[in-house]
């Protein structure tokens, strides 16, 4: 059957539904209370049932990531001048989200910020400030090429995971 990544990610979570209703009916079903001195209610369980029917859910769940993985590390797209397989773009997103949380952190320091006194008030008789030890413009600078790479990554993921498909055998 041949399939998107966008498809096959929401059949992936249909199925982890449908399991979810299965693993539950197993915790609330295998096994019953009753009072000596009342009649049991017992509820509707079977094991074989049950059991194949999580079976067959992770089985096909397989069968689809394991071609999303297929898919991600053979294919290849066009981001920007680079061509990079899927899973290199996944890899390289994540590396660059990093990069960019930190640098956040840095563009948002001001040059120059007065310490302000510790946690029991203790004051020093003179005040202490702590200063950036790198060009502002150049971190944001930095800041701006990375979530720039980031968003063309995510765009052209998002084209691909939309438009290419791929076999399943599901």
């Amino acid at each position: 059957m041949k399939m998107t990544s966008a498809y096959a990610n929401k059949l992936i979570r249909k199925l982890q539904e449908d399991k979810g209703f299965w693993v539950n009916k197993e915790r609330n079903s295998s096994t019953y209370r009753s009072s000596v001195d009342e009649e049991p209610v017992i509820p509707e369980y079977d094991f074989e049932q049950v059991a194949g029917n999580i079976a067959e859910i992770d089985e096909k769940i397989v069968r689809i990531k394991h071609a999303i993985n297929v898919s991600n590390s053979t294919n290849v797209i066009r981001v920007g001048e680079k061509e990079m397989t899927i899973d290199e773009i996944l890899v390289r997103m994540a590396q660059q989200t990093s990069r960019k949380i930190f640098l956040d952190c840095l563009r948002k320091k001001e040059p120059k910020t007065r310490i302000n006194a510790g946690p029991y008030g203790t004051r020093k008789p003179s005040p202490e400030y702590e200063y950036i030890n790198y060009d502002l413009e150049l971190v944001k600078s930095e800041y701006d090429r990375i979530d720039a790479e980031i968003a063309a990554m995510q765009m052209a993921l998002d084209k691909y995971n939309q438009t290419f498909e791929f076999e399943v055998e599901y």
